[in-house]
């Protein structure tokens, strides 16, 4: 039994050790940001040395693929850093989620990133509000870079109101985003009104607004149906953001 348990405790401490090494050769790339190739690498890395520690196995069973898997890694890394197709191939590009406002929908489908994902990576970056997004992008280890609007131009894009009303507009939007923040609790979070298509009635009821003011709202940008807005929000204070589900260019 002693000899059992020793063997084990040998084993751990090498597997550690190795494992160790082997993440400092293949750079510190793998601590900080890892890529699709990069989990790989290291999950069946992780994978080998746990079964190498069995007592029944033995070590060079664990040490040979695991020696393979840092050479595959190592030479891979070298031809990356020469050829950038073999950098795309296996860590692919980053992908523009945002621009100038605008959120690229067919590029968040095609990357299976949904809007709850993106709306809490910007919130963890302080961004209350989409339209002050400059760019958006989708680094190819899943963060997202966030590139704000400059302070000195950040401007609320103008809705698209009828001639007859231009005089009264710019009263009633204040009034309205002076109301709208005075209801809304939680200052540090922007309420989603519509995402996909969908109406979060909840959220509605939490600003004391119904689905007719909602449709009012999404007309003045020139929307006419809830189904083809892609995500609409509103801010705390009261700076509504709406993105249609219009190509993306």
């Amino acid at each position: 039994m002693t000899e059992h348990i020793f063997s084990l405790v040998f084993r751990t401490v090498l597997m550690y050790f190795s494992v160790f090494i082997f993440m400092r050769i293949m750079g510190k790339r793998e601590i900080g940001e890892l890529s699709i190739f990069d989990l790989v690498i290291s999950i069946m890395i992780a994978e080998i040395a746990v079964m190498a520690i069995d007592s029944e196995t033995p070590l060079y069973d664990g040490f040979a693929p695991m020696i393979t898997l840092l050479v595959i890694q190592i030479v891979t890394a070298g031809l990356s850093l020469h050829y950038p197709m073999v950098r795309m191939w296996f860590d692919g590009k980053p992908s523009v989620i945002i621009r100038s406002g605008k959120i690229n929908r067919d590029e968040m489908k095609k990357q299976r990133y949904n809007l709850d994902d993106l709306v809490t990576q910007l919130r963890a970056q302080k961004i209350d509000n989409i339209g002050d997004v400059e760019f958006a992008v989708l680094e190819t280890s899943g963060q997202l870079s966030v590139l704000p609007k400059d302070n000195s131009e950040k401007e609320t894009a103008e809705p698209k109101y009828n001639k007859r009303d231009s005089t009264n507009n710019k009263d009633t939007k204040e009034a309205l985003a002076a109301s709208l923040a005075s209801k809304i609790k939680y200052e540090a979070l922007p309420f989603s009104l519509i995402m996909d298509g969908r109406v979060d009635d909840d959220n509605l009821k939490i600003i004391g607004k119904t689905r007719f003011w909602l449709k009012n709202q999404i007309q003045a940008y020139g929307v006419n149906d809830f189904k083809d807005v892609f995500y609409c929000s509103i801010d705390h204070k009261g700076k509504i953001y709406v993105n249609t589900k219009e190509k993306w260019l």
